[in-house]
C-alpha cells in the first residue's frame, strides 16, 4: 500500500512509461494480436481466434530489434516457449536464434 497517506500521482506515472517507450511498444504488441484475431476463425465467439486460445503471439524478430507487425515476421507460440528467452538487464532479449 504505497499511496496510504497521498494521491497516487498518475501524471507522473504516465510521464515516467512514456519516457520509457512502454506504450508505443504495447501497441505494436496489441496490433499483432488484432492481426491475428482478425484474420483467424472463431468458432466460439468470445473474440479471440481459435488458433490463440492460450498462446502468445511471437514476433520472430524482437519489436526491440526492429522487427514489425508483418505477417511474416509473426507466429503462434506456447506461452512458456515465448517467455523463456534470456534477457539483458533492461528485460530487451540477449540475443535472437
Amino acid at each position: 500500500m504505497p499511496y496510504v497517506n497521498k494521491p497516487r500521482p498518475y501524471k507522473k506515472e504516465y510521464q515516467q512509461q512514456l519516457a520509457r517507450g512502454e506504450k508505443d511498444e504495447r501497441r505494436v504488441r496489441e496490433r499483432a494480436r488484432d492481426l491475428v484475431d482478425r484474420n483467424g476463425k472463431d468458432a466460439n465467439g468470445n473474440g479471440k481466434a481459435d488458433v490463440r486460445e492460450g498462446k502468445d503471439i511471437d514476433h520472430k524478430r524482437p519489436i526491440t530489434k526492429g522487427g514489425g507487425n508483418s505477417r511474416k515476421n509473426l507466429r503462434i507460440t506456447t506461452a512458456s516457449a515465448n517467455r523463456s528467452f534470456s534477457r539483458n538487464s533492461n528485460h530487451t532479449i540477449k540475443k535472437n536464434d
